[in-house]
């Protein structure tokens, strides 16, 4: 399976917030970004612990908002890792169908 990875699109991927409420300001603004990749195997990376907490607590939010107005919609699961990258922590979260 292959994740599309929406990390890089934007200066802000590689910023670590001051404070939670920008991180989760940015992380929500992910989200045309996260659907218009289809919701499914699409994944962001960012060095922000913040930004990835919020979206694992978010995306099924979304998920759920998404299936409520159309139910063909796969039911979606959120699976995070960290990866270090040039010295440097990345914290990464990605979407897939849940296997039945």
């Amino acid at each position: 399976m292959s994740i599309t990875w929406i990390h890089g699109r934007y200066k802000e991927d590689s910023r670590v917030f001051d404070s939670t409420w920008e991180a989760e300001e940015w992380a929500d603004s992910l989200y045309p970004d996260i659907v218009g990749e289809g919701f499914v195997n699409v994944g962001y990376a960012t060095p922000d612990k913040k930004v990835v907490d919020f979206l694992i607590r978010q995306i099924p939010r979304w998920a759920e908002f998404l299936r409520s107005h159309n139910p063909s919609i796969p039911a979606v699961t959120v699976h995070a890792s960290t990866e270090m990258v040039d010295g440097r922590m990345f914290y990464k979260v990605w979407i897939e169908t849940v296997k039945r």
